[in-house]
């Protein structure tokens, strides 16, 4: 339970870790000051201590020119402004100053030989300096994880917690792996809450819909088979013409209609027991189309050229292929009328074609977006529903009259 909200945390544990930090420079900068110093005066006690019993004093003062050391006597006639000057080949530190003699300038000279470290001394302490340096940095990288890991810890706890979910395979139980009274009142108890309520509310909706389609798939296909029983028994009496005219009408509502009823169980259904990695022959299924619907071109003057550049194999839902292929003849075959033909079928590697030509008013109707109304079957845009569910792409190609309608997995 975490009484701060995730802001105040954050906020918290950024403040903590500048503090630290903070802290860690400072001591170490008064340090390396306190060193410095300590290292300065013992270097200039050795130089004396050497030159003992004569003490040399290392910080002497000049008010003339002549008086200065020959190397800086040169460059002091050049009447420098006052200020503070150092000399490195001679190892000295010069001060310009104001003397009382207004027209002339004092000089104080500190020599620095023998009190400034060596070259291999200030490599060394280079070397330490950057030791401590990324030690101290490494040491703040680390507390940053620690501490904002700590201040994030809820956030990972759910989205754990969420990814250990199937979301492909929900159960009545899955919202229950959240327990978003864990998180308290902040922002994530507020998500962990909303993404609890939302999971048992999808888990409650699989369930009404696995019910449902459940009933809807005995109640709907019982009136099916009670109309294909009838007609078997009219077929077996003797009939007229016209009668069995009107049986074939019927036959085919019939076949339509439970086509029909199959495929919207089949997008309705949120599972499908594994149905979607069928595998199955392409060729079969575009003949029993073409045989189903060839009804339709009764008394059309319209051949049908179908070519098979190869016999492809698909993976997915062989009965949604079907519904596609057969919705995609008919419209095919409807919208074609006397004297627009050939009606072409090319069946290739990865997909199959469907052109025909269609009258200026009519092809404007076929849009991938198109309902079910104005005798178009099924609607493209159902088609495009069920090439989506099984992972195969639609497209349909109008180039003036011509309509090529590509279906492609």
């Amino acid at each position: 339970m975490y009484r701060r909200s995730l802001r105040q945390r954050v906020a918290f544990a950024f403040a903590v870790c500048v503090a630290v930090l903070s802290l860690a420079w400072g001591f170490a900068f008064f340090g390396a000051i306190r060193l410095s110093e300590d290292r300065v005066l013992m270097q200039q006690l050795e130089v004396a201590a050497k030159s003992y019993p004569t003490v040399t004093m290392n910080l002497r003062g000049y008010d003339d020119i002549a008086s200065l050391p020959e190397s800086l006597q040169e460059w002091a006639q050049t009447n420098p402004t006052e200020g503070l000057y150092e000399f490195e080949a001679e190892e000295l530190h010069v001060a310009v100053i104001a003397s009382d003699n207004k027209q002339q300038k004092a000089f104080v000279v500190f020599d620095v030989a023998g009190i400034e470290a060596a070259s291999s001394e200030d490599w060394w302490l280079l070397l330490v300096i950057s030791g401590v340096v990324g030690t101290l940095g490494v040491l703040g990288f680390g507390l940053g994880i620690v501490v904002m890991r700590r201040a994030v810890a809820p956030v990972a706890q759910l989205a754990k917690a969420v990814a250990d979910i199937d979301l492909e395979h929900l159960s009545a139980a899955d919202h229950k792996r959240i327990e978003s009274g864990r998180f308290g009142d902040d922002e994530v108890g507020v998500l962990a809450r909303t993404i609890e309520s939302t999971l048992e509310r999808i888990s409650a909706f699989v369930a009404r819909e696995r019910d449902f389609t459940s009933s809807a798939s005995h109640e709907l296909r019982t009136p099916i088979t009670v109309i294909t029983g009838a007609l078997e028994l009219l077929e077996q009496s003797e009939l007229s013409a016209t009668d069995v005219q009107t049986l074939d009408r019927v036959r085919r509502a019939t076949l339509d209609m439970k086509t029909t009823i199959e495929m919207f169980l089949c997008l309705a259904r949120e599972t499908d027991n594994g149905l979607y990695d069928e595998q199955f022959l392409v060729a079969p299924l575009v003949r029993q189309a073409i045989d189903l619907q060839r009804h339709l071109l009764n008394r059309k003057l319209v051949d049908v050229e179908i070519d098979y550049i190869e016999n492809p194999c698909v993976c997915g839902h062989q009965q949604a292929f079907s519904i596609a292929v057969n919705n995609l003849v008919r419209n095919a075959f409807e919208h074609t009328h006397t004297g627009q033909g050939p009606i072409s079928i090319l069946i290739k590697e990865h997909e199959l074609l469907i052109t025909n030509q269609l009258s200026s008013d009519v092809y404007k109707l076929h849009t991938p977006t198109g309902s079910s109304s104005q005798g178009h079957g099924l609607g493209l845009g159902i088609v495009q529903r069920l090439c989506e569910r099984n992972g195969w792409s639609f497209r349909l190609h109008i180039e003036g009259a011509r309509v090529v309608a590509c279906l492609s997995w």
